[in-house]
């Protein structure tokens, strides 16, 4: 976590939002930091010999190891989540000719988005807190054609024997208040390391092209700071209604595809 704190103190991050993320230190915190940042400032690294260069170096590699290794964790959490739909869309492909996902996608959550996170549940500033308490750190989204492909990949994919469903939260049969669709999953995926097998957790989020156009776009429009306090219940409104429209997008089209394929139409939601 000293790597978060760094971060800020050296603005890597928004400086607006840096600057809220430092609210949370006291001002003897504040006054400390500052101190060992100017230290650091002021140092010639030129001055100093060949061996206490790399002296510097296998410290800062001692203390950033931990740090690289847990990321590594999720980002080989993600390589085989990934996989496992992309075999799936393979199959899929040939079972049904045609293919049910358009677009797969994946992030690491950043620095200051898990800070903030572990500021807003008063978590403790460490790896082992981070891993037991966060759920959404690797994040894996399918986008898929149609609502029905949505909840076949999600069984086909929870079927599989190494996965183990830790949460889930159908948001397309229950939206949120904000009009917000997709079915998110909380799942162990194991991974196989040099000499053990490490179970790693991953949020996967299943939505359609139409929710994730309305999702992305929401996101960029309801977190926008040039928008007025006063215009934000207009928004939320707006949005609302756009979301409703999205809703109707996808169902109108799965009942032109089971038209099509001659199924029966789905019942309302």
């Amino acid at each position: 976590m000293k790597d978060f704190v760094r971060a800020i103190m050296n603005n890597e991050f928004d400086t607006n939002e840096g600057n809220e993320l430092m609210d949370v230190f006291s001002k003897k915190d504040k006054s400390r930091i500052e101190k060992a940042i100017n230290k650091l400032s002021n140092f010639d690294f030129n001055d100093i010999s060949i061996e206490a260069k790399e002296k510097i170096i296998e410290l800062l590699r001692e203390n950033t190891l931990p740090a690289e290794r847990f990321f590594a964790n999720y980002r080989c959490a993600i390589m085989e989540v990934e996989t496992k739909f992309k075999v799936l869309n393979e199959e899929f492909s040939l079972m049904y000719d045609g293919n049910p996902i358009e677009t797969i996608k994946s992030r690491i959550k950043s620095n200051e988005s898990i800070l903030r996170k572990v500021i807003r549940r008063e978590l403790p500033f460490d790896l082992d807190a981070l891993e037991e308490n966060l759920d959404d750190i690797a994040g894996v989204r399918v986008i898929c054609s149609f609502v029905d492909d949505i909840y076949k990949l999600a069984d086909c994919f929870l079927r599989q024997d190494d996965i183990t469903l830790i949460k889930m939260k159908d948001y397309i049969k229950n939206p949120k208040p904000s009009g917000y669709r997709s079915l998110h999953l909380i799942v162990a995926v194991p991974i196989f390391l040099e000499n053990e097998k490490k179970l790693v957790k991953v949020e996967v989020q299943l939505r359609t092209i139409a929710m994730d156009f309305w999702a992305s776009l929401e996101h960029k429009l309801r977190y926008n700071k040039k928008i007025a306090p006063e215009m934000l219940d207009a928004l939320s409104r707006e949005l609302n209604e756009c979301a409703s429209e999205s809703a109707e997008l996808d169902f109108r089209m799965q009942n032109v595809k089971n038209t099509f394929l001659g199924k029966d139409l789905p019942k309302r939601a």
